[in-house]
Parts: structure tokens; sequence; C-alpha cells
């Protein structure tokens, strides 16, 4: 049996303002993760629905609707310029598809800074979480088949899954996989994906993850789920992983012929762009890391281009069917964008979509974020008509501004300048996370470092060491070599900083995602046994001495 539920505010990450900034975590972003500094932001649409019914353009029909895309472009160009400047994004490709072809496209701005490239069509970025429609995808194909059906249990398909609760753990079914209302934290354990850690470890951990609300009652967004569907969809297509169902069930028929899912892949291809971190005063390139996106299979693991992602949304506006080929059923795909919980009284998610109610149509959505690059998807099914926009930045909403802003005006919806609403909150999130970080004016005295150091274990981590280094503590992870600096910043807290090692290179030039606090805690007995590792969005981890 399904459930359809209200969502009831999550702690502090009820984003302000409107509707759609009432949707969902901003993950300053990762987005999909973040890692120890994950900043506590929302990543909305700030799409605010008119006062009134009467403030809204009359509707297009389909008849009209290319005619009325061919009249906004100079309007759209000249918007995604601007935002483009306001936001520093270097690269920008965007395309508009009606009527079952791409009627619009064009690149704006370059691959990187570094090389001064154009971004074109072709131009391949990592499309982050809007890879989760994909995964419900290849969900509704496997019920298609009868290899899954949506209400299985989880536990009889992955024996291995276990939460907290045993009621929930028995009841949890593989529609509510992606359904983001778990119970668990918003971007729950996300942090072991940054920290190289792999699908099942990551799976087992969120047996050890107390819940923050009732199964199927509130709105959370989580990545670690969708990796548990990606499982069991391959299992149940006799598949090695997910990356080959997507590639077999959905890349080859499309005819997505760039559109990869491996670091590698992205970086082999002649015609891609770099990913750049968003500053106030600036983007910075950065490089690849094959940790992250790729390490998250169907939750955001895709790269790829406009050009094909126009293929994607084609099936999506044909409701399962690709140049007179059925690729899913309508029904199995419409099942995917039914909502299976509220954000609020107008913002909803499905599977793998938001869907945001405006006088002028349903749109469903879903934005991406991989650190460096940030996506966005919509659609209106009822108009035939969807928007892809893919940059060569760190998502702080420019893409969901922009887009939202696009579909906006195509539907005669009432006028309102996102962007500049996007750029000023991002600007204060930035500053608010500078401020959390500041060293205090006054700080309590340091204790003793040496009596600090020893061998720790945590029931997700598994075992870590703290020894002393110069003037600072050392934190490695032991299972993945992972390294946190802890510097003494205000009596017993520590600042928490992921160190440059090996693999972790790229994962630091992020910056925003590699900073926390430590604290050394006393246990019952009173001895300081017990190191707290706190990130950013709300999340913390104790680790035992042994």
């Amino acid at each position: 049996m399904e459930f359809f539920t209200v969502a009831s505010s999550v702690g502090s990450r009820v984003p302000p303002q409107s509707a759609l900034e009432k949707s969902k975590p901003k993950v300053y972003r990762r987005h999909l993760v973040v890692f120890l500094s994950r900043l506590t932001i929302v990543v909305a649409l700030p799409l605010n629905l008119p006062n009134s019914a009467k403030a809204a353009e009359p509707s297009e029909t389909k008849a009209t609707i290319e005619d009325r895309v061919q009249e906004l472009i100079p309007d759209i160009e000249a918007y995604v310029t601007g935002g483009m400047k306001g936001f520093d994004i270097p690269g920008l490709a965007i395309g508009i598809v009606a009527d079952n072809r791409l009627i619009y496209a064009k690149g704006f701005g370059v691959r990187s800074k570094s090389n001064q490239l154009p971004v074109d069509t072709r131009t391949v970025f990592q499309i982050g979480s809007t890879t989760k429609a994909f995964l419900t995808a290849t969900m509704a194909i496997m019920v298609d088949r009868g290899k899954l059906r949506w209400d299985d249990r989880v536990v009889d398909l992955y024996p291995e899954f276990q939460l907290k609760d045993p009621w929930v753990t028995r009841e949890f079914r593989v529609f509510d996989l992606p359904a983001q209302r778990s119970g668990l934290p918003p971007l729950v354990n996300d942090i072991l994906a940054m920290l190289n850690f792999k699908e099942p470890e990551m799976i087992r951990s969120l047996g050890h993850v107390e819940p923050v609300s009732s199964f199927r009652t509130t709105f959370a967004y989580t990545n670690v789920t969708h990796l548990l569907a990606s499982r069991i969809v391959a299992k149940a297509a006799g598949a090695p992983d997910w990356n080959a169902v997507l590639q077999k069930e959905l890349l080859d028929p499309l005819g997505m012929k760039d559109s990869t899912y491996t670091a590698e892949a992205i970086e082999a291809a002649a015609n891609h762009a770099n990913g750049h971190r968003w500053t106030p005063k600036g983007t910075i390139e950065v490089p690849f890391t094959p940790i992250f996106p790729y390490h998250m299979a169907g939750a955001g693991d895709i790269n790829s281009n406009i050009e094909d992602m126009a293929r994607w949304i084609r099936l999506q506006l044909g409701n399962g069917t690709f140049d007179g080929r059925r690729i899913v059923s309508s029904e199995n795909l419409g099942y995917t964008r039914m909502p299976k919980v509220a954000l609020n009284e107008q913002v909803f998610y499905d599977l793998g979509w938001y869907n945001y109610l405006t006088p002028n149509g349903n749109i469903l959505w879903h934005d991406g974020d991989a650190l460096s690059f940030g996506s966005f998807v919509g659609l209106v099914p009822d108009k035939n008509i969807g928007i892809i926009i893919l940059t060569n930045e760190t998502n702080v909403t420019a893409p969901n501004s922009l887009g939202t802003w696009v579909l906006d005006r195509i539907l005669g919806n009432a006028k309102h300048d996102r962007v500049a609403e996007s750029l000023k909150n991002a600007k204060a999130t930035f500053e608010a996370t500078a401020k959390r970080f500041a060293k205090p004016a006054n700080p309590r005295p340091f204790p003793p470092l040496a009596p600090l150091t020893g061998n720790f274990v945590n029931s997700s981590f598994g075992k870590a060491v703290l020894t002393l280094k110069d003037d600072a503590l050392v934190f490695e992870l032991q299972a993945t070599g992972a390294k946190f600096k802890l510097v003494p910043w205000d009596g017993d807290v520590f600042m928490a900083t992921l160190m440059a090692t090996d693999q972790f290179g790229p994962i630091v030039d992020l910056d925003f995602m590699t900073k926390g606090f430590a604290q050394l805690q006393m246990d019952k007995d009173g001895k300081l046994n017990l190191l707290r590792l706190s990130t950013l969005d709300g999340q913390a981890y104790e680790f035992r001495r042994e």
C-alpha cells in the first residue's frame, strides 16, 4: 500500500521565503552531498506564486508554445547573460524542447577559465542529482518487466538493509527509496561518500542513524537511499552495477552517445567543461575528483550535454516513448511523477522529481550539484515543453533560478527576478558560514594536546587514530586514509579540516566542503574518551576511545 504524506519542518533546514524556498536542503553544495562543511542552506527554487491568479499572464496553448519560445529568445539570452555575470558562471549551456524536438539550444561562455574554449551544445558537464530521475526510470522499467514491484519490501531484496527501527526496516518498500521521506536526517551520511567509503559501507551505515521524524511523514533529502535503489535495480536486471543498466536501458536506446558516468570518461571527452567553485568574489577552477559524484551511482553520477539531455526530455514528454519506440510504460513512468511527500501546499516530491504547482501549469523539476557543476531540468508535461540548463559552477541556485524564470515566462506566470534573489541569498549564506568559522575574539584556553591522542572507533566510520603533529592533532580514518587536521579553535573545540592527501586533494580544493568542528568530550566516568565530529548540516558523529 502506498502512502502520501504532508511534510513538516526539519529543524533549521526549513528554507525561508518563497514556496520553493520551502523545498529542499541546500547543499552548498554538494548536492548532493557535502562534507564536514555542508552549508546549512536550502537549494531551493525561488519560485513565488503570484499574489493572485489575476497577476499571471494568459497561458499559452500547445499550438503557440514554440512561437512563444521564439519570441522570448532575446529576453532569455539577455537574462542568462546577466545571470552568468552576477554569479560569475564561466560556462553555461541551455536547451528547450517542445513538440518532440530541440527547438532552441545555445552555449554561453567558456568550458573553463584556464582554457577559454567556448561552450556549445555538445559540451559535457556533470549533471549531479538530475540523475535521480534516470534511476527512477530504470526502476519503472524493471517493474514493467516483472523484475520488481513498487511495493516490494527492501529487506527481501537486500537482506543487509537495516535501520534503527525494526518496524521501519521491515516496512521500507522499493517506492520509499527515492521518495525522500525516510525519517532519516537530511543528507544522511553523505560525508561517507566524500571520504571515499564504498557503496555497501554507506548503505550499512544507515543502520546506526537515529531517525529525526516518523517514517513517511517529513521531507528530508537523502542520497544514500538511492545507492541502495541502484543496487536493487542492478540485481533485478542481472547486471554488474546500475551504470550497466543505465547504459543498456536508457543511454543506448535514446542515442545518448556523449553521456557517461566516470571521471575518466568526462576528462577523456574532447569537448568537456571543467568545474568551478563559487565564492562571492568570483569562481575558482578546481580539478575533477573520482570520488564524488561517481561513488553515488543513481544518486548523481551522469555526465551529459544539451543534445543528449534533449533526448531524455523527449522520452519524458513522450510518456515513455522515443522515436516511436516504447522504452518504459506510461503507467510506471507516470508513477515516478506521483507526489509522495509534500514540502508545503504548492511543492511536492515525487520519485526523482519535485512537483511545483503554478497558475498556468505544473512544473516537474530537479536540480543537480556535483560540487563544482550545477544543473537544472524542468518539464511541463501538459504543455509538452522542457528545459535543460548545465553550468560549470557550484550550484548555489543559479541554474534553478534561470530555468524557472524561463519556464515562468513561457507559461505566462508572473514575472519575478529569481537570479537577483538567489544571488542575494547565496552571498548571505556564504558570509554566515565564514562568520561561523571566524576565530573567537577571546578563545578559552586550549587543553594540552598530547594526552588527547589515541585510538578511536565509530560504528559507521570504523577505526580512527588521533596523533599529534607539530601544533595540531591529526585524525585519520583507517578505512579510507582520509585525514583531518584538528586545530585548537575555542577551548576543547577544534576546527576540523580535511587534509590534501592522496585522492582527497581535489576535494580539499572545494574549500567549503572540507571543514567542520571536533570536540573531545568526557564519558560517564569523567574521562576524555569521546571525540565528536560535527558537520555543518547538523549531523554529528561520536567516536569512542578504544
